[in-house]
């Protein structure tokens, strides 16, 4: 974990969002489904997770949403990048990105590496996605079970609150997993980054309680479901 300094040098619309472009040092540019915490220098009473969508020089671009205070030339204080990312198999070719309710920023990270290893990529989400590549195929949130049987690595991205209706839809779906490699990104707020063990937090799992934010914000589906 490091930390350092940052600047909002612009803020650009995202899948009809507001986010932006962010410089900072290259050690704090998180991998996807990783996080800063991000202070503006004008004294926000808490720090705000941050993620990855995709490159951009001497930085990246944040994930949509960001804080409405934030503008060109805010300096930030960061911290990280913390937390586990998503891990995406070499041997992965039918790839599927499921954006369960939300607008797909924090997944969009996945799509370049995939295409480089020649794998196929659909889109499950019912938001705005602006400015994908070509190859990526888009399909609305109804199409998610027939695309689950179809995938071979699985990436999700859901709200906390929406956990349990994710484990009811895809527990009727016999075998999904099998044979598939599927991580979840759990969103929710992380304000004291694993520090303070504060529980805001915590997730229950098959035998204890975790963390989002040291023991995720990305979990092995059977972890968490299973």
């Amino acid at each position: 974990m490091q930390t350092g300094k940052g600047q909002v040098t612009e803020l650009i619309l995202q899948d009809g969002l507001r986010s932006a472009r962010l410089s900072c040092p290259v050690n704090l540019i998180p991998a996807p489904g990783q996080y800063l915490l991000a202070s503006s220098d004008s004294g926000s009473l808490l720090p705000v997770p941050i993620f990855y969508t995709h490159s951009a020089p001497q930085g990246f671009i944040v994930a949509a949403p960001v804080p409405d205070s934030w503008s060109p030339g805010t300096g930030l204080y960061l911290r990280g990048p913390l937390g586990h990312g998503f891990t995406l198999p070499v041997s992965a070719r039918r790839v599927l990105l499921g954006a369960i309710d939300a607008a797909p920023a924090r997944l969009r990270g996945l799509i370049p590496p995939a295409l480089r290893q020649d794998a196929a990529v659909v889109l499950i989400t019912d938001s705005a996605s602006d400015d994908l590549p070509h190859d990526v195929e888009v399909q609305p949130m109804s199409a998610l079970d027939d695309v689950l049987e179809w995938a071979d690595y699985v990436a999700l991205d859901i709200a906390r609150e929406h956990m349990d209706g994710v484990r009811e839809r895809l527990g009727r779906i016999d075998r999904w997993a099998d044979g598939k490699e599927a991580q979840i990104l759990i969103r929710t707020p992380m304000a004291c980054g694993g520090v303070a063990d504060c529980g805001v937090c915590a997730v229950t799992t098959k035998s204890r309680w975790k963390l989002v934010c040291r023991d995720g914000p990305v979990f092995a589906w059977q972890e968490l479901f299973e």
